[in-house]
C-alpha cells in the first residue's frame, strides 16, 4: 500500500524533483542569500531617483518628485547636452569595440587550435592570458609610452616605414582616442576572451575532422563548414551578452588614458554618474542614471535575444 506522501509525489512530478535534488538545492541557499542581500536589498535606493533625495532627510522624508530626474537627462539646458555627449562617447566606444574586439578572441581561438605543436600552442595561449592580469593602471602606461611623441615606439616604426614626416602625439588627438581604447582592450584582453572559444572548439568530435579530410577537405573549408558551426552556439550567446552590457563601459582605462585635450570625446556615461551624482551629491540624478543604464541594457538583451531565436538561418 502507497503511503500519501509517496502517492502526492506520483501525482506532483515538480515536488519529486525538488526531494530528487534537494542536496543541490541546499548548496544552492547560500548563493540565494547572497544573491538577495548584495544584488536585490540595494534596489530599494532606487527610490531616490523618485525623490529629491536628501541625506539627512533619509528615504521617507525626502520629497517624492516622480520622473522628474529622468525628465532632467533630455531636457534640462545644463545637463542634458552633456548627458547626450557622454551617452554618444559610451555607445560609440562600446560600439567600435564590439564591431573590432568581438572577432578578434574567435579569431585568435581558431589560428590556436590550428597550431600543430603542442608546445607553442600552450606557450602562445598562456603569453596571451597574461595581460588579463596586469591593472589598467601598467596598460596605460605601457600605452602612452608606446604611443609617446619623443621615444614611442609605435612613432619609431612609423618614421622608419615612412608613413609619417614627424612625430604625432597619438595622445593628445581626439580622432585617435577611441581607437586607443579599443586596441588597448583588445591587447588585454583577447586571451582571456578566448578561452571560452578553445574549450567550445575542444568539445567538436574529432571525427568530423577526419572524415573532412578523408573527403578532401582543405584547413579552410574545414574550419569554414566545422569549427565556426560547432562554435556558433557560444558565439551567439556571447554576442548577445555584449550587447545586453554595450552601455556598461565602466570608466577605467578611459579615465587613465585620458587628458584635457581629450576629455570632451573620452566622457563615459560612468564617469558621468560619478562626477555629477555622487561628486556633487544629485544622489537622485545618479540614481535615475543608474536605471537609466540598467533599462537600456534589459532592453537591448532582449531584444537581441528575441532576435536570435526567430533567426533560423545559419550564420557560418
Amino acid at each position: 500500500m502507497k503511503t500519501p506522501a509517496i502517492h502526492y509525489q506520483q501525482k506532483n512530478p515538480l515536488i519529486k524533483k525538488l526531494i530528487d535534488q534537494r542536496y543541490l538545492l541546499m548548496l544552492s541557499i547560500p548563493f540565494v542569500i547572497w544573491l538577495i542581500v548584495f544584488a536585490y536589498i540595494p534596489l530599494i535606493g532606487w527610490l531616490m531617483a523618485f525623490q529629491d533625495y536628501k541625506p539627512n532627510k533619509g528615504f521617507f522624508g525626502s520629497e517624492w518628485v516622480g520622473l522628474y530626474h529622468f525628465k532632467r537627462m533630455f531636457t534640462d539646458p545644463i545637463l542634458a547636452p552633456k548627458f547626450r555627449q557622454v551617452l554618444w562617447n559610451t555607445i560609440g566606444m562600446s560600439g567600435l569595440g564590439l564591431l573590432i574586439g568581438f572577432p578578434v578572441p574567435i579569431l585568435f581561438a581558431i589560428l590556436l587550435n590550428e597550431l600543430k605543436y603542442l608546445k607553442l600552442k600552450r606557450f602562445v595561449q598562456t603569453i596571451s592570458y597574461l595581460p588579463h592580469f596586469v591593472s589598467w593602471v601598467i596598460v596605460a602606461n605601457i600605452v602612452t609610452a608606446a604611443l609617446s611623441p619623443t621615444n614611442g615606439v609605435i612613432n619609431e616604426v612609423l618614421l622608419t616605414l615612412g608613413l609619417i614626416k614627424e612625430p604625432v602625439n597619438f595622445m593628445a588627438r581626439q580622432e585617435y582616442f577611441w581607437w586607443i581604447i579599443v586596441f588597448a582592450d583588445i591587447w588585454k584582453e583577447m586571451g582571456w576572451n578566448a578561452i571560452i572559444y578553445i574549450a567550445a572548439i575542444a568539445g567538436i568530435d574529432p571525427q568530423l575532422y577526419e572524415a573532412a579530410v578523408v573527403d578532401g577537405a582543405n584547413r579552410f573549408q574545414r574550419v569554414w563548414h566545422i569549427t565556426l558551426p560547432g562554435i556558433r552556439a557560444t558565439v551567439i550567446t556571447l554576442f548577445i551578452l555584449s550587447i545586453g552590457n554595450i552601455i556598461n563601459i565602466g570608466f577605467e582605462k578611459q579615465w587613465l588614458l585620458s587628458n584635457p585635450i581629450v576629455a570632451p570625446v573620452a566622457a563615459v556615461l560612468d564617469k558621468y554618474i560619478i562626477d555629477y551624482g555622487i561628486s556633487n551629491y544629485n544622489f537622485s540624478y545618479g540614481t535615475a542614471l543608474g536605471i537609466f543604464k540598467s533599462i537600456v541594457s534589459v532592453t537591448l538583451l532582449l531584444l537581441v535575444n528575441r532576435a536570435a531565436k526567430k533567426s533560423e538561418t545559419n550564420i557560418f
